[in-house]
């Protein structure tokens, strides 16, 4: 993929969602595996949402960026032995898919830090292989989030299959805007709704997306491990 400047990705943004009659939505650079001086130079020109993958990884660029106050997003499976340092470093986990992480949470949010912006991940088509709680699993989650004054339920987050067939692609975004206008008529304050990558970020952004995850574009590809 191209490694595009951060000015051509935002106006890439712009000109998709003017297309489609929608609202610019919010960029979020993934930055997993990209060293702490690659984040920098993206914050340089005006980046201020990171999404990481892994906690442990991430604290360390968290802590050794803090000058900068950075908006740090947790986008990776978290795994509840890890929901302590989740809690306390990120402003942001898009990925809570089940109870137990709710309570974790909720428990290990500093009281002197505000409510820690909370998205529901959801599995919405279905995939083995991806986490995410089953559509019919999402009011519950959203009550036990709302009910937690240490959280703020933000929206949805999902992560569709890339089918090859353009329609099955468009149907999981759909599917998706449905969900998310139901939870947002039953809890006003949910506003985002995280969908749409690199190679289908025009579709999702037609579709409903307040928010989308993009990573190799802006900072080229991963580095490989040695």
């Amino acid at each position: 993929m191209t490694l595009h400047p951060l000015p051509a990705i935002l106006t890439n943004l712009h000109n998709a969602a003017a297309a489609a009659g929608r609202p610019d939505p919010v960029l979020l650079a993934v930055s997993k595996t990209q060293p702490a001086d690659a984040v920098q130079a993206l914050a340089a020109q005006g980046q201020r949402a990171f999404g990481e993958n892994y906690v442990q990884e991430a604290v360390a660029k968290i802590e050794a960026l803090a000058p900068l106050g950075l908006e740090w997003h947790l986008i990776g499976h978290l795994q509840s032995n890890k929901a302590e340092l989740a809690a306390r470093h990120f402003d942001w986990v898009q990925s809570v898919d089940r109870p137990k992480l709710v309570t974790a949470l909720a428990a290990h949010r500093p009281p002197g830090q505000p409510p820690l912006n909370v998205l529901i991940q959801v599995n919405i088509d279905d995939e083995d292989s991806k986490h995410g709680c089953a559509p019919e699993d999402i009011d519950a989650l959203a009550a036990a989030i709302a009910a937690a004054p240490q959280l703020r339920l933000r929206g949805l987050m999902a992560i569709p299959a890339p089918w090859p067939d353009a329609a099955r692609r468009r149907a999981a975004f759909t599917r998706m805007a449905a969900l998310f206008a139901t939870l947002a008529a039953a809890h006003p304050l949910a506003d985002t709704l995280s969908m749409g990558m690199s190679s289908d970020y025009p579709e999702a952004i037609a579709h409903g997306a307040t928010m989308v995850r993009i990573g190799t574009a802006l900072f080229g590809a991963r580095p490989r491990p040695v």
